[in-house]
């Protein structure tokens, strides 16, 4: 019986110690922590894409009792001056901006400038309700070459590499336009515009980090460069001038922008992530 019980503890502590082996020999690691992208930190880029735009540049003049037009020519004379341009080119250029990352939240500051090229131009003819067939001629053409946007940023992580944002502030463009008028009696008259203007801009965007500091955007801008004016009294005919026939010319810009980037950033602090 002894040996019975003896061979029976045996059996046991045997299985016991196989059992605490097992259970020794099988352990699971800590996971591995992984960098996650931090959106704070100073970036540069480039961006290239389309506007579509408009322009409204206009002409007008005032009626005169010793000036060179018939009242009811002064009406005519504005209607056709009242004009329309229509504009679309590529567009492309540098962007550096700023961000600061608070937990999902990311807030930044970004300029950039780009050629904008902006070009059009409209024509509009009429008779002299007074003196038909006798007409006049308005010509307008209206451009802006480049384009500088200073925006702020507000935007929240969708992911730790997907940024969604809103954008606004101020847009810049010199703005150019020259009118000029013609009838078929002889009279001439022009002007010309060239305005640095301040105006502004807002949108949204898309941007995604790619990893190594780069990521890739997309972005829409609606653009209003506000409006420009000038006046002339250079209306001449016959070899006189006429100063009492005061013209008025005057142009907006309004553009929609869309377009894609692709920034660097330097440095910054990367957050573990489990």
């Amino acid at each position: 019986m002894k040996k019975f019980l003896l061979a029976v503890a045996s059996l046991v502590l045997g299985t016991a110690s196989v059992q605490a082996a097992d259970l020794a020999a099988h352990y699971t690691k800590a996971p591995v922590m992984a960098p996650a992208y931090n959106w704070t930190g100073f970036y540069v880029g480039g961006n290239v894409g389309g506007q579509w735009g408009s322009a409204n540049p206009s002409t007008s003049t005032v009626y005169d009792p010793a000036g060179y037009f018939f009242t009811t020519s002064v009406p005519a004379v504005n209607a056709v001056g009242a004009q329309h341009v229509n504009s679309s080119s590529v567009t492309g250029g540098f962007t550096a901006g700023y961000n600061w990352q608070v937990n999902n939240a990311v807030f930044g500051l970004e300029g950039d400038i780009n050629y904008f090229g902006f070009k059009g131009s409209a024509t509009g003819s009429a008779l002299y309700p007074c003196c038909a067939p006798f007409a006049f001629t308005v010509n307008s053409s209206v451009s802006a070459d480049w384009l500088a946007t200073i925006r702020g940023r507000l935007g929240f992580l969708a992911a730790p590499s997907w940024l969604i944002y809103a954008t606004g502030g101020a847009a810049i463009a010199e703005v150019k336009g020259n009118f000029n008028f013609t009838d078929t009696f002889g009279a001439t008259e022009s002007a010309a515009i060239r305005d640095t203007r301040v105006g502004w801009t807002a949108g949204v965007g898309g941007e995604y980090a790619v990893g190594n500091g780069w990521s890739l955007k997309a972005e829409y801008l609606y653009v209003d460069l506000g409006r420009a004016t000038t006046t002339s009294t250079n209306l001449a005919n016959f070899g006189l001038t006429f100063p009492g026939n005061v013209y008025t010319h005057s142009v907006d810009i309004k553009s929609n922008i869309v377009r894609v980037g692709l920034n660097y950033k330097f440095g910054g602090p990367v957050v573990a992530r489990y």
